[in-house]
């Protein structure tokens, strides 16, 4: 379970660019704010 202060996991997504991204691309190169959205894009 992760915490507050903690760091993120690595971990990769599909980006609208039809390439794969991993946070781990962006470590020491830029400030980084991930924000989740469960259920977005979903009907209903």
């Amino acid at each position: 379970m992760l915490k507050v202060g903690d760091r993120a996991p690595d971990f990769t997504l599909p980006s609208t660019l039809q390439k794969d991204i991993s946070l781990s691309d962006f470590i020491g190169k830029k400030n980084l704010l991930v924000a989740f959205y469960p259920l977005d894009f979903t009907p209903g």
